[in-house]
This record gives structure tokens, sequence and C-alpha cells, in this order.
């Protein structure tokens, strides 16, 4: 135990004495893996908000069901309701939107203006919710194969379009990950390289009387992964600040805005993801650029 005390703490001091060796250098390292696990935080929370927002609208999206003329509710109901996509079914007979399309309409004579049309021109309809959004289309096609129903209509193009824009976020944000990953890496490496360079004459003495290659270069990949963490935590803080100030701005949004928001907030899983993930990019990144900067001076 005392032994791995020992060479913990021979670790923590050259790693130490390396970011110290690195000044100005080391801050382009950590503001670089910054930026990009900022940026990738914000892309990963834009998605989870639109994935949120997708199932809340397919959630709440009214599948308008219209039945043929003539047709029995009681007929078609139970139908309806035994389809697993299907959460609630709310009736709307024809006398009531044809006493609600009167209203809107502003004519108070309800009777004449059936009597001048000979009769109700509705018919009776049906507003089916699903469980999700992904349920929603293929709800649609099953309800216009039931006897009795005459046309199937809901938001089949918004939905649609807000699914593209979810994956295009998603392709957009892989794109500049990747770049902003590769660029984060090539300043880790020259970082190190840096430092590597600076303290050559520390490191020939230690090959001189026998330390291993592992046990020279071990402290660089130490402060490479340092670069990581690092970033990852002050990109979180800035991330955590941003959303709460967003959300300042939506607790004096109109009451639709308000509504939209409450209903794609994060859940404690993706509250806790989320830092694990910038945690591991950062990790990721910062040991791969240590990994590059050192293999060409351990293989010589």
């Amino acid at each position: 135990m005392f032994q791995f005390l020992t060479k913990l703490d021979y670790l923590l001091r050259e790693t130490l004495i390396g970011l110290q060796r690195g000044g100005w250098m080391n801050w382009a390292a950590v503001s670089t893996v910054t930026v990009l696990l900022f940026l990738f935080g914000m892309s990963v929370q834009a998605s989870w908000r639109l994935e949120g927002l997708l199932n809340q609208f397919g959630s709440q999206v009214e599948v308008s069901v219209y039945l043929d003329p003539g047709e029995r509710l009681e007929k078609v109901i139970p139908v309806v309701q035994e389809l697993p996509q299907v959460t609630e079914v709310k009736i709307i007979s024809k006398e009531q939107a044809w006493a609600s399309l009167v209203q809107e309409l502003g004519i108070s004579d309800i009777a004449g203006a059936t009597a001048q049309l000979e009769g109700n021109p509705l018919v009776d309809e049906l507003k089916v919710k699903a469980r999700n959004q992904k349920d929603v289309p293929t709800l649609a096609q099953q309800l216009a194969k039931i006897p009795g129903i005459d046309d199937v209509q809901y938001m089949d193009e918004a939905l649609k379009r807000m699914q593209e824009l979810n994956q295009g976020l998603g392709w957009v944000s892989l794109t500049i990950t990747s770049l902003l990953s590769l660029t984060a890496i090539g300043v880790i490496t020259t970082t190190i390289r840096l430092i590597v360079m600076a303290r050559r004459r520390e490191i020939e003495i230690m090959q001189l009387v026998g330390a291993t290659t592992a046990w020279i270069y071990l402290p660089f990949i130490l402060q490479g992964i340092t670069f990581g963490v690092v970033g990852a935590l002050i990109a979180w803080f800035l991330i955590t600040s941003v959303l709460q100030f967003i959300a300042k701005l939506l607790a004096t949004s109109p009451d639709f805005i308000q509504f939209l928001a409450g209903g794609v907030q994060p859940n404690p899983i993706q509250l806790l993801l989320l830092p694990l993930l910038l945690l591991t990019l950062g990790g990721s990144v910062g040991l791969m650029g240590s990994l590059f900067a050192v293999r060409r001076f351990a293989s010589r």
C-alpha cells in the first residue's frame, strides 16, 4: 500500500510539474476542449429537447376520424379503442359539431339554419390520441381501414418536418463535434510535445538510470487527460448557466411557450448522462492527444 501511494505521489507531482511547464499552451488546450464540449453538450441538449417536443406533440396530436354518414358511433368506438396505439377516444357528435359551427358563424337560429340545409350536413367525429409521435402514422393507417370510417386526418406534414429537423441537427452536431475533436487533439498533441521537449534533459537522465518508457511518459498522458477533464467541467458549468438563463427567459414568456418548454424538461437520467458524456469525450480527446504526442518520443 505504501509503495502504491509513493508511486501515485510521484505521478501527481510529475503531472503538476508538466502542467506548470506548459504555461499559456495549457490554456489553449483547455479552451479548445471547452469549446468542443460546450457545443457538443448544447447540441445534445437541443436534440433531447426537440425529441421530447416531438413525443409531446405526438401524444397530444389528435387524429381526427370522420365516420360515414349514418354510421353508428357504438359500432365503431369499440374497434378503435382496441387498437394498441390508442390512449384516449373523444366523441364529437354531429349535433355538437353543428352547434359549435353555427355559433362560430354567428348564427343564433340553429334550427332555422338546419332547416335551410335540409338537415345537419356534418358527420360524427372521433378525436383519437396516440401513445407517442411515432405511432401516429401507423395509427392513422389502421383507423382508415376500419369499416364505417370515411376519412382520417392528422398533422403528418408538421411532424415529418420536426423529425427531419431533429435528424439534421444530429448530422450537424456530429460534423462539428468531429472537426472540433480533431482540432482539440491537435492542440493537445502540440502542447504535450512542447512540454516533453522542455523536459528532455530530465527524461534522458531517467532513461540512463533505468526508468521504463511507460513510467517516464505516463505523467504526460495524465496531463492530456487533465486538459480534457478540466475542459469538460468548464463546459458543464457554461451549459448549466446557459440553460438556467434560458429557463428564466421562458418564465416570462407567453403561456404557450411555457407549456412547450415545460413538456420537454430533461429527465433525471439525462441530467446525469450529460456530464458523464462530457467527461468521457473530454478524457478521450485528452488521452488521444497525449498518446499521439509521446508516441514519437517513446519510439526513439
